[in-house]
């Protein structure tokens, strides 16, 4: 009986795979939530599947959306057609479009972001009653490049494909059944093409938060959708001194996330990754100089998940703050400087953003000269080196930002460190095309991956430079000896050992080392930044164990002793953490110098507070939600004519009518077709 049921599924996949080729390097866009709307995109329940068109122009659209016979279309195309234009045509003729797959080439397109032009526009700190003038970029538009796509419905799949063998043998498989020649009709089979991304959640986040707590359906995992939040990094308090003094001086990075339009190929370089390596790289030149003559005010250094989202990360932060849940509230923050995109320059400078409403009344809230301290200590710390800090020659609002969730709740002076004065330098915003190329990322080609690991690109020295001002200026800020401020200089080697790990792969042997041994199967190539609920917090992990071992201090405890180290005198888990890492493989050895690294890093959940106080359509906090999907799935097949299909399936009718009618006729006859011939029962007398 086991047999028989093998052999069963055994022929069932045999005939599977005879008629569908499976495609594995697909990403889905998929569907996400917020108070009032959905975005995104989706199948049906049970996939969607139309015959593959490949579009080569704007003008070819005429095809698909109207001229071909043989509806619906599953449209091909290259990225440079991926526009807002011709997606939306295909939206309004979503009867004819049965899904999108976008073609994603090795190299570039001039520009390209799916972002709005005003990204987080609802949620910073100008609005009607602040700044009124200042909201909705209405004086500068921070990325005019911007699109929209990713804040759009699509009610089809649409599926991003990288440039290689599949993709070609796609296109043959059109170029072989489906391409139309002098206008006529292809003839059939035709190759289709069939996408799988149904979302189980619907309408809203309230809706769908509200449908979690209903057990309504016999699949509890029908109508569900998860809050995209993350953790938050903190360093508190950051270098040597007591948490007794009364202010401290805040430096936070810009994010640690990222996204793009499809799901899981956010890289966000420019976007993320410069402003929290440079920050790193701060963070490490200051060790020295605040062991030898720590400053009289304390440094807290922030990174921030779920600042794409509404500013999840310190939005949190602040509510913290305010409800008495955090080390510090709101009243001992003395200054902010955030870096945010800082890898991209147009020129030799730098911009130095603050926000012209709070100077404006800072003879009622701060002291302007707050504000001009912090430009001062910047600007004054750029000796020896290759660029300038400037302010922006016009009055204009803060850039998106996380000092804007700080400043809602309270005035408090801020500085935004950027490479751009007015609009984005960033060609690709937010986008896939945010990555390593775009920081001008490059290795000669006869290296090892080792050996590009150590290699000191052009980038990582810009940055280093960054980070060596940002250093400075902090220390400066936090009350520091002015006669060791020229001292304090990034290591150009640990920035281009980040960028490497960051961007390109964080598989190799320096991440290894600084990782614990159960995280080192999160090392991927490269890792991913968007901050969806399905995804691993793998650059949090990778933050968290950098920052510690670049400003902790490494000891004699056993693995035993850092994992307990509450048990040891002089130890304790309320001032530090306390991680076990791999360490390095020495010469001729294989097994790895592992060691406990003491350090004052945090973890805090980035869960938007909407989701704490029940809030879920709230105006003041992100209520982004992302929908829980089954499976995944794209192939492509040959599909047959109508009419042969319709032919197959009358045959196949009349096959099984005849059957059973023949059945039936045996089992009625049963008796007498099959019973045998017996002798008479010899008599007894």
């Amino acid at each position: 009986v086991w047999l028989s049921k093998l052999s069963s599924l055994l022929g069932c996949n045999s005939v599977e795979q005879k008629i569908y080729v499976e495609l594995n390097n697909t990403v889905p866009c998929v569907r996400l939530l917020n108070a009032t709307h959905q975005i995104g995109c989706q199948s049906s329940i049970s996939g969607d599947t139309g015959v593959i068109h490949v579009l080569e122009s704007e003008a070819d659209l005429e095809w698909p959306l109207s001229k071909g016979p043989n509806p619906p279309y599953m449209v091909l195309l290259e990225s440079s057609l991926f526009t807002r234009s011709i997606m939306m045509k295909m939206k309004n003729e979503s009867n004819r479009v049965a899904g999108v797959a976008v073609v994603v080439p090795n190299t570039s397109p001039p520009e390209f972001s799916p972002h709005t032009t005003c990204p987080n526009e609802n949620t910073g700190v100008y609005s009607d009653n602040y700044g009124p003038n200042l909201a909705h970029c209405n004086t500068t538009v921070w990325n005019p490049r911007g699109n929209g796509l990713s804040y759009e419905e699509f009610d089809f799949p649409v599926f991003s494909l990288k440039e290689d063998n599949e993709t070609e043998f796609i296109k043959q498989c059109y170029l072989d059944h489906n391409r139309a020649v002098n206008g006529s009709a292809p003839q059939y089979p035709l190759c289709a093409m069939q996408l799988f991304s149904h979302m189980h959640a619907v309408t809203n986040t309230p809706t769908c938060m509200r449908r979690n707590d209903i057990n309504f359906s016999i699949n509890p995992g029908t109508q569900k959708a998860t809050v995209v939040s993350r953790d938050t990094l903190l360093l508190e308090p950051c270098f040597l001194g007591t948490l007794l003094l009364p202010v401290f001086p805040v430096l936070s990075a810009r994010f640690l996330d990222s996204r793009a339009f499809f799901w899981e190929v956010s890289t966000g370089a420019e976007g993320s990754v410069s402003g929290f390596v440079t920050l790193l790289a701060a963070a490490q030149a200051l060790r020295e100089v605040t062991h030898e003559a720590p400053p009289t005010r304390n440094i807290l250094f922030a990174f921030f998940q779920g600042e794409t989202f509404d500013y999840i990360g310190s939005s949190r932060m602040v509510y913290d703050m305010e409800n008495g849940k955090f080390v510090i509230d709101l009243d001992n923050i003395h200054s902010v400087l955030e870096i945010g995109q800082v890898a991209v320059h147009s020129g030799t400078n730098l911009f130095l953003h603050s926000d012209p409403v709070e100077e404006l009344f800072s003879s009622f809230f701060v002291p302007l000269t707050w504000v001009k301290n912090l430009v001062n200590n910047l600007q004054s710390s750029t000796a020896g080196l290759s660029f300038l800090l400037v302010e922006p020659n016009v009055s204009q609002p803060l850039p998106p930002s996380s000092l804007q969730r700080f400043l809602r709740a309270q005035p408090i002076p801020g500085i935004v460190l950027a490479d751009h004065e007015s609009a984005f330098n960033n060609r690709y915003y937010e986008s896939f095309y945010d990555n390593a190329a775009n920081l001008n990322l490059t290795y000669p080609s006869d290296l090892s991956p080792e050996e590009q690991l150590e290699f000191v690109t052009d980038t990582a020295k810009s940055l280093t430079d960054v980070a060596t001002v940002v250093a400075r200026a902090l220390y400066k800020q936090a009350g520091g000896n002015e006669s060791l401020v020229n001292n304090i200089k990034a290591d150009p080697k640990i920035v281009t050992q980040m960028l490497y790990g960051f961007l390109v792969s964080s598989n190799n042997s320096w991440f290894q080392a600084v990782m614990a041994p159960e995280l080192k199967n999160i090392l991927s190539d490269p890792p991913e930044y968007y901050v969806g609920v399905a995804m691993s917090s793998t650059p949090t992990r990778l933050v968290q164990y950098l920052l510690a071992n670049l400003t902790g201090a490494a000891t004699n405890l056993t693995q035993s002793q850092c994992q307990k180290p509450d048990e040891l005198p002089n130890e304790s888990r309320q001032m530090y953490s306390y991680l076990w890492v791999q360490g390095i493989v020495p010469p001729n050895s294989t097994e790895r110098d592992s060691f406990c690294v003491r350090a004052s890093v945090r973890l805090t959940k980035a869960v938007s507070p909407a989701f704490e106080l029940g809030e879920y359509a709230s105006k003041d906090y992100s209520t982004w939600t992302e929908s829980r999907w089954k499976f995944i799935k794209a192939r492509i097949f040959l599909v047959a004519s109508r009419d042969l299909e319709m032919l197959t399936l009358g045959v196949g009718v009349a096959v099984l009518f005849t059957s059973l009618l023949v059945t039936y006729f045996i089992s009625t006859k049963a008796d007498v077709l099959f019973s045998s011939t017996r002798e008479p029962a010899s008599a007894a007398y």
